[in-house]
């Protein structure tokens, strides 16, 4: 049948040969499967995500950019899990409603409302506000309680009052305590002696006193910073109709933070702070 054993030998090894490419054919078919069948997984478990954000609250929220330290933090924690992020502006107080109607699939605050009753899965805060006032240094205004600011002029952010009572509640009462929208003139009519008080977030304070003096808007003045409030983070939580979107926001938030990303983008808007005492 076989002239030689050399011919065995060479029908042998082509054998062979045929079956380790018939092999690596059928492996490569099969991981081929597998990577699509991840791909697709992958692809079924991204989402876009519709979520509500405040109208304008620089350097946290920019509209006219698509852009700020609140927005870039969401976007980026969600795309770790390669969800992409809806941005709807509305005003603090629209959120919970929206939330309810179905309008938006997560806010950036409850204003107040819980929202677990209707299906809301409260994440982890993307930002910790640090509320405190401010003064021009040569006042030498001591503030340390309530009392301490009776009689003084205060300027402050829509919903402080709300936020603040203990705080606020004589001075409006008095006539003595206003909000304004426009935060940046809050550092203007400080610095113009209309009040005596600024009532700010300190990275928002920060922000847009840097942007006054790189506009000579103002004369750098030394100011006080009066850290009195006792901040509540859990106030401050995104809510998300789905548990698995929270946990993924929640996933790439630590690692944002963990990696040293976090403070880079908060770095990104906030150059050179002003000089406090």
């Amino acid at each position: 049948m076989f002239e030689s054993q050399l011919d065995v030998a060479s029908l042998c090894y082509s054998a062979k040969n045929n079956a380790v490419v018939l092999a690596e054919k059928v492996a490569f078919s099969a991981l081929a499967l597998l990577l699509s069948m991840l791909c697709m997984v992958s692809l079924s478990s991204a989402e876009q995500v519709r979520m509500a954000f405040a109208n304008t609250i620089p350097p946290y929220t920019i509209p006219e950019t698509s852009t700020g330290i609140e927005l870039d933090i969401v976007r980026e924690a969600l795309a770790f899990k390669d969800h992409t992020l809806i941005i709807h502006y509305m005003p603090l107080s629209r959120m919970p409603g929206s939330f309810a109607l179905g309008d938006v699939d997560g806010v950036m605050t409850d204003f107040g409302t819980d929202l677990s009753p209707l299906d809301g899965h409260y994440a982890e805060p993307a930002i910790l506000f640090n509320n405190r006032f401010y003064s021009l240094k040569d006042r030498n205004l001591q503030i340390r309680k309530p009392s301490d600011i009776k009689g003084l002029s205060i300027v402050a952010f829509p919903g402080a009052q709300k936020r603040f009572p203990e705080w606020l509640k004589d001075s409006q009462e008095d006539g003595r305590y206003h909000e304004i929208k426009v935060q940046k003139l809050q550092i203007l009519l400080l610095f113009a002696g209309r009040y005596d008080l600024v009532l700010s977030d300190k990275v928002v304070f920060q922000y847009f006193f840097l942007q006054q003096l790189k506009n000579n808007n103002l004369q750098a003045k030394p100011l006080s910073e009066h850290d009195v409030f006792v901040e509540r983070p859990l106030d401050y939580r995104p809510v998300f109709k789905s548990p698995k979107i929270r946990d993924d926001f929640n996933e790439g938030l630590q690692v944002l933070k963990s990696s040293g990303r976090y403070q880079e983008i908060f770095d990104t808007y906030l150059v050179e702070p002003p000089k406090m005492h």
